[in-house]
């Protein structure tokens, strides 16, 4: 005798000719569209495209307060050195804050100077620390990858968005500072520190480009370091503090003057050899041995975090 069949279950047929069977296996959460037969229709190059990524870290309350500070603090180091007035010439050979007022070139290139060793890296450090860390902290990162968006291809979208946004920021806050100071300062000729001449406004603003691209490469190894934390850990701040950390700990020991030339390979020991371009005869020698470091540094940096993420196991 056979048990009565429930009235209200759905038969095969309520389910649909192409529905899955009681035993079908759910979406593969630790290894979304890395593995298993392919839906009709699912592209794995379509997942998570450029452009959404950009959109959501764009509205991110993060991404709004790191840009106003950014274009706001070049007005308020103006307006500080309008109320300080000029500087005061000191003893020794006189640096780029010395003639931060003498026009927009010159406070631009004092805003390289006075940004780069600190804010810019906490700039870089937010974005590709944050990216991939804040996921996991709201616990959205699994439903991603459910979606199903591959590993590999997630990761890459949040670091290309996360490496648009820091050089923007980069730019931005030079860019602000030219802008600002030509308003305030005027439009003069870029007088070189030490020497006091006069560089006309075209070679300076090259000698500016061939810094901001400088920077630029210098800061990958902030971003390499940040990302890799930021997949390593579910907590934002962690990765954006530990990447700052680790930097002021490379400044820390390439000031010990004792360890001589293992100080070249710290990373942040050429962070400032840009100074050559503002001299009358531009040197590239520093600036091309501080970059192969930064993206030696850079590139095993990032492919520890691919490696690193592609065997997490996701759980939030």
């Amino acid at each position: 005798m056979t048990a009565s069949a429930n009235p209200l279950a759905p038969g095969p047929d309520a389910r649909g000719p192409d529905a899955p069977g009681p035993n079908a296996p759910g979406p593969d959460v630790q290894g979304a569209g890395e593995a298993g037969p392919a839906a009709a229709g699912y592209d794995p190059h379509h997942t998570l495209p450029l452009r959404v990524e950009m959109i959501r870290q764009l509205r991110r309350r993060r991404t709004m307060i790191a840009f106003l500070i950014l274009l706001v603090l070049p007005w308020i180091l103006v307006g500080a050195f309008k109320l300080g007035g000029p500087a005061q010439p000191g003893t020794g050979t006189p640096g780029l804050v010395d003639f931060a007022t003498v026009g927009g070139l010159n406070f631009a290139a004092f805003s390289f100077f006075a940004s780069a060793g600190f804010l810019l890296v906490v700039a870089v450090a937010l974005f590709c620390g944050d990216t991939v860390a804040s996921e996991a902290s709201w616990s959205s990162l699994r439903y991603l990858l459910a979606a199903p968006v591959p590993r590999a291809r997630l990761l890459r979208q949040k670091l290309a968005a996360a490496l648009i946004y820091a050089s923007v920021a980069v730019v931005s806050f030079p860019a602000m500072s030219l802008l600002a100071g030509t308003v305030v300062f005027g439009w003069h000729p870029l007088r070189l520190p030490a020497t006091g001449v006069d560089m006309p406004s075209g070679t300076a603003l090259e000698r500016l480009g061939i810094v901001l691209v400088y920077v630029l490469i210098t800061e990958l190894v902030v971003a390499g370091l940040a990302f890799l934390l930021s997949v390593t850990t579910d907590s934002p701040l962690g990765a954006v503090g530990g990447a700052v950390g680790l930097v002021i700990v490379s400044n820390i020991l390439d000031a010990v003057t004792a360890l001589g030339a293992w100080r070249e390979i710290l990373p942040t020991h050429w962070q400032f050899v840009w100074l050559d371009a503002f001299s009358s005869q531009l040197s590239w020698g520093g600036m091309i041995e501080g970059a192969a470091v930064s993206v030696s540094y850079a590139l095993v940096l990032f492919a520890l975090a691919f490696r690193r993420f592609r065997t997490k196991d996701i759980v939030s």
